[in-house]
């Protein structure tokens, strides 16, 4: 077989065309400001169109790092692609400011059902345009990646594909209330830093009115999954269009988890994944990156058999534990992979909690303890800078040979409480043989001690039965389950997908916390203050077993 991935669309020295402040016209009355930027071709040349929508100001630049394989120009916009790379290969970009966001007028409505219909009517108003040839597909990331699964349920006759990277779906479980506890840190950074842009930089001279929505007080309203919850998240059965859904393994506290369930849950009869690691930009602007989005699209949208289609759905980086360097690919057939041996390490409690933070309370084992045992720790106050009290760990023995974890993870937890609630924060780690965390890159290039996180509210452990799935519990978080003082119940708790690689010698460690704990960093959570200095106990063995069911992938 020919090899078909060189098969793409070469550049060429095509004059580019910017045309800035266009005016979209919206199905209400209402418009919006966009910038197109396309490349002038012959008279009997159409272009197929790259679009994304967001509130990030379509005219201010971004200046990428200096070790971005793009490199800066005068058009890079944050999350965006980038126009002199994408138009020289024959491609039109349409770039557009929501409403009442830059230039656009309006009352801002971030994230909402009503920006997914303006989309769509973007969408359709490029695809008219004489210079296109009706074929629109989406590109984006974070922001420009979210707003893909609402416009893609919506059908737009001229979205031909889309490529959300790195994009939120599930607006209550992927970004607002992770197991029901409020994403604090990240929800009122964005809020705070969104309104400011608007509030008191360049948009407010255009439309100063534009941005009374207090996006932080609704979240904060509407604690419990609900109707405007759903409006405003991805409907997967009506999601049809060509998917190629890009996660990134160290977004295990935003994005991540809605590539996955896009992926699995989507309609759409052609669909591929690919999860990276690295920082939240890098991977996108890379070359290798670029030619993969280039062959996805010159297939959808120009009709060019470039043999992605031909490849297997799933192409995921294998971590091997604290690189910086980007890591192998290896593709797959499924997700999560057909040869997964699903296997139980039981919590094994040997000891007391402690204050230390290097203690371990107990063992993580294949063997399910015959009696049951309990360890206790200290609720905590709301998340805050400092010192956190711990909660408590268990670690597996050294690995005998290397070992790989790649899918999705449960933890099944026996609990009490002194008090009618509690939070359990789980994360794993990588332990290497010098007793020390093997750091990964995290989002926004920092160093992050943790291989994934999940987090759950006792009270919000009731699950959907029809949507749960073995490895993946589905929590309903409709209504609460308080608990009793002293009362032993079950949670399952649901920790984002991943994929490590333990070597040979190394551990792979659980903490189970009351706060926010190791590879945090500003995606921190609110606590009930109903929870403050109460006592959680951790109950394993015989009749009550606490285990973390691993997703552990034998060698090809």
């Amino acid at each position: 077989m020919a090899d078909k991935s060189k098969n793409v669309s070469q550049a060429k020295d095509y004059k580019l065309i910017v045309e800035k402040d266009v005016k979209i016209p919206l199905r209400d009355g209402g418009v919006l400001y966009a910038d197109i930027f396309r490349p002038e071709g012959t008279t009997s040349e159409r272009f197929p169109v790259i679009m994304t929508i967001g509130p990030y100001m379509k005219d201010k630049l971004w200046v990428p790092p200096p070790d971005l394989e793009e490199k800066p120009n005068p058009y890079m916009n944050w999350e965006c692609v980038n126009p002199l790379w994408w138009c020289p290969r024959g491609y039109g970009l349409l770039r557009v400011d929501t409403r009442g966001s830059g230039k656009s007028p309006g009352k801002s409505d971030p994230s909402s059902y009503a920006e997914a219909v303006d989309a769509y009517d973007c969408i359709e108003w490029v695809a008219k345009q004489p210079w296109c040839n009706g074929a629109v597909g989406t590109c984006g990331i974070s922001y420009h990646a979210a707003f893909q699964w609402r416009v893609a349920g919506l059908q737009p006759p001229s979205l031909k594909a889309i490529m959300p990277w790195e994009g939120r779906a599930d607006q209550y479980r992927d970004q607002a209330y992770h197991g029901g506890i409020f994403a604090m840190g990240f929800i009122a950074r964005w809020a705070n830093n969104n309104a400011a842009l608007h509030l008191l930089g360049q948009p407010r001279l255009y439309n100063p009115d534009a941005f009374d929505n207090n996006l932080l007080w609704n979240y904060m309203a509407k604690d419990l999954d609900s109707e405007y919850w759903r409006l405003n998240s991805a409907r997967w059965n009506r999601i049809k269009v060509p998917l190629y859904s890009v996660g990134n393994w160290g977004g295990s506290s935003l994005h991540l988890r809605g590539n996955t369930e896009g992926y699995l849950c989507a309609a759409s009869k052609h669909k591929k994944l690919r999860i990276h690691s690295g920082t939240h930009f890098h991977a996108f602007y890379a070359e290798e990156a670029r030619i993969d989005q280039l062959r996805w699209f010159d297939y959808w949208l120009k009709g060019i058999d470039t043999g992605i289609m031909d490849e297997p759905p799933v192409k995921l980086e294998i971590r091997t534990g604290g690189s910086e360097q980007p890591y192998p690919y290896r593709f797959e057939n499924e997700w999560p992979l057909a040869r997964t041996q699903w296997t139980k390490f039981h919590l094994r409690i040997d000891r007391a909690g402690s204050e230390n933070p290097k203690a371990v309370e107990g063992e993580l084992t294949k063997t399910a303890p015959q009696k049951t045992a309990t360890v206790s720790y200290q609720q905590s106050a709301p998340s805050r800078p400092g010192k956190m009290p711990r909660g408590v760990s268990f670690e597996t023995a050294p690995m005998a040979e290397d070992t790989e974890i790649t899918g999705p993870v449960v933890l099944n937890l026996w609990v009490s409480s002194t008090g009618e609630d509690t939070d359990i924060f789980a994360t794993l780690r990588n332990i290497g043989a010098d007793g020390k965390d093997l750091c990964e890159v995290g989002q926004q290039g920092e160093p992050l001690a943790c291989v994934t996180k999940g987090w759950l509210r006792a009270s919000h452990r009731k699950l959907d039965p029809e949507k749960s799935l073995p490895y993946r519990p589905y929590h309903a978080h409709n209504e609460r389950w308080w608990l009793k003082p002293g009362e032993v119940v079950e949670c399952q708790v649901e920790i984002w997908p991943t994929c490590m690689v333990f070597r040979k010698g190394h551990k792979l460690r659980l903490d189970v916390s009351p706060a926010d704990g190791a590879g945090t960093q500003h995606f921190t959570h609110f606590h009930a203050d109903y929870n403050q200095g109460a006592e959680t106990t951790i109950h394993s063995g015989g009749d009550k077993p606490s285990y973390l069911l691993l997703p552990v992938i034998p060698p090809k």
